[in-house]
Formats: C-alpha cells, structure tokens, sequence
C-alpha cells in the first residue's frame, strides 16, 4: 500500500491530496537537479570551444610556414604532421639547451610543488585547529601578504641572490616559491570545515603527538585539496617566465625562456615559435588528462557548503 493511501485513510482526502502535491513537486525537483537542460549544455560548450581555440590557432600556426602566414593570418584549418618537424628543430634547435630546460622546469615545478603542499598544510591545519596566542592576527597578516605586488620584491631579490651566489641557478627560483599565501588560506580554509575535532581529539587520547596527529588524520583529510594546490603550484611554476627571465641566463634557462629564445633580432619564425609553445604546453595537457578526475573532486571538496 502506498504512502498517499495510507494517508488518505488516517488523516483524510484532503491531506493525501497535500501529500501527493508535495511528492510530485519533490521528484520534479529531483529529477531536474539530476540532469541539467540543453541551454546549460550550450552554454559549457561555447565557453569550452572559446578556451581550447587560442591552442588550437597555435597548433595551426605551428603546423604553417613563414611564408603562409605572412600572406594569410589563419593559413589553413587543419594541423597536419609538419608539426612534428617544428618540434624537432626547438628540440635540435643549437641556440638553446631544451632538454637542460626541461630538466629545470621539472625540478622547479615538482619541489615547488611538494614545499607548497607540505608547508600551507602544516600551516593551514595550525591556523584551521590549534589554539594559540595571535592565531587570527597572523592569519590575516598572511593573507593581507596576496596584496603586496610581487614586482616590489624583484629588486630586493636580484640583490639578495647576486650577493650570496645564486644569480643564474635554479635555486634562486625555488627557494622563493617553497610556499604561499594563497596555499595557506586555501587549506586553512578547508581543514576547518572538512576536519573534525573529535578525530584530533580520539588521536590524542591514544597517545598521538602533535606531528603524528598531523601525518596520520590531518594530512590524509587534506588530500583533495592538497592534490589541487599541488597542480595548481605545478603548473604556475612551469609557465613561470618573470622572475626566471630575470634571475636565470641563457646557459640554464627554464621552458619559457628557451621560447623566447627563438625569436631571432631581425626575424621571428612565427611558426617555429608557436611550435616550440605548443611543445611546452604538451606535458600540461598530459598531466591534466591524468590527474584532471582529481583536480575536480579538489575544487568541489573546496566548496563548503554554510
């Protein structure tokens, strides 16, 4: 027997009628939440067509000649395999070192990414659960940090660095970026809503110190966001060019810079230009095909609800 029919002989017609009103509008709802309609679906694919069509032209531009894409801006419609000779010449290319570049941006981006991760979650699990004098001044001090410009710190860098050594080496880029303000408010942000007190607290009373609390119920909980932060610093540091371009020579350059090296003083191959950026944005494109399942499940576990 049916929750309506049950109602109607307990509490009336009347309230049955309420009831199946109320039960139609719930699985209307329902199924309009499941599944959302065509405009919405336009709407992603525009937006996703109007995101992917700046690397698309440069997969075209690459796959062209200086010759056609003087006389024409968009000299044909489909990439075909000349591509391949493009990354063959920035890869051979004499007037740069690609492979001690990518060796560079690997290194940056990999221990950048791991410093970050480590640092803003000790950091943010510290703010998010500990009680301690000046906890909320601090806080707001860190992020008042995002703020400031970092073109103010180029000068006091560059001196820093050239004093102690470090000018054109690679740890004159890592150092700086071993930890941010943004890494530690974003996982301030969510361990104090995804991590429990009573976890922290059942650790406690079986002995846990502050450190294995930390490693074996913090860090865990902070995984999807951790891993978010961890791409997101990646891929900053990869596509770095400031601050490298700066402080790093020719004799060891990062990716964007052997870019930039191919432009010549009197001539720019367009189309090896746009192959060699095309070549630095692959492995992006392979770790967000990897890792993006992750990245989602770090954005929607940085939503919390009020």
């Amino acid at each position: 027997m049916s929750s309506v029919a049950v109602t109607a002989q307990t509490a009336g017609p009347g309230a049955a009628r309420a009831a199946a009103k109320r039960r139609g509008k719930g699985s209307a709802s329902g199924s309009a939440t499941r599944r959302a309609g065509w405009v919405v679906y336009a709407l992603l694919g525009i937006v996703l067509a109007i995101s992917i069509f700046p690397l698309y032209f440069t997969l075209l531009l690459g796959s062209s000649d200086p010759v056609s894409i003087a006389k024409d801006a968009v000299p044909q419609w489909f990439p075909d395999a000349s591509i391949f000779a493009q990354f063959q010449e920035v890869i051979t290319n004499s007037n740069i070192n690609f492979w001690k570049a990518l060796w560079n941006s690997t290194l940056i981006g990999v221990v950048c990414s791991a410093s970050v991760v480590l640092f803003s979650t000790l950091a943010g699990y510290s703010f998010a659960k500990l009680n301690f004098r000046g906890r909320g001044p601090l806080l707001v001090f860190v992020i008042a940090t995002m703020a400031v410009p970092v073109q103010l710190g180029i000068i006091p860098m560059y001196i820093l660095f050239s004093e102690i050594g470090w000018y054109g080496k690679v740890q004159a880029v890592i150092v700086p970026g071993l930890v941010t303000a943004f890494g530690v408010f974003w996982m301030t942000q969510y361990l104090s809503e995804a991590l429990p007190y009573e976890l922290i607290e059942a650790a406690r009373v079986d002995g846990a110190s502050m450190i294995r609390t930390f490693w074996s119920v913090a860090m865990p909980a902070a995984i999807p966001a951790a891993a978010m932060l961890g791409l997101f610093t990646f891929v900053q540091q990869w596509t770095n060019f400031f601050w490298p371009s700066i402080v790093l020579t020719n004799e060891n350059p990062t990716l964007p810079l052997v870019v930039r090296s191919l432009q010549a003083n009197y001539f720019v191959d367009y189309s090896l230009v746009m192959g060699g950026i095309f070549l630095v944005t692959l492995p992006l494109l392979v770790l967000f095909a990897f890792v993006g399942r992750q990245l989602v499940a770090g954005i929607m576990a940085g939503a919390v609800k009020g």
